[in-house]
């Protein structure tokens, strides 16, 4: 797959695909980003109010973390090891 490279620009409202973007000094501002699990690359770029959509791998993986509780369920608190002396 292609990719394409941004240096140094501001999108707002944009919709790309993770794995074909190489974004370089960026900022991404309320834009869709889909990722399925594949290789990316970006370098001092902020993301403000964007719409994560994880397709294919990534979501399977979402998926089994969320089941499995490594990633809590919006509204309830993260999951905290217990002290290392708590099993003495």
């Amino acid at each position: 797959m292609p990719i394409t490279k941004y240096e140094t620009q501001t999108f707002t409202k944009k919709v790309f695909v993770v794995e074909e973007c190489w974004f370089i000094n960026c900022a991404l501002i309320e834009c869709d980003l889909f990722y399925s699990g594949g290789t990316y690359q970006y370098e001092n770029t902020t993301f403000q109010n964007c719409n994560w959509k994880l397709t294919g791998p990534a979501f399977q993986t979402f998926q089994l973390l969320s089941l499995i509780g490594l990633i809590p369920k919006p509204g309830t608190a993260p999951i905290k090891s217990p002290p290392k002396n708590a099993m003495n």
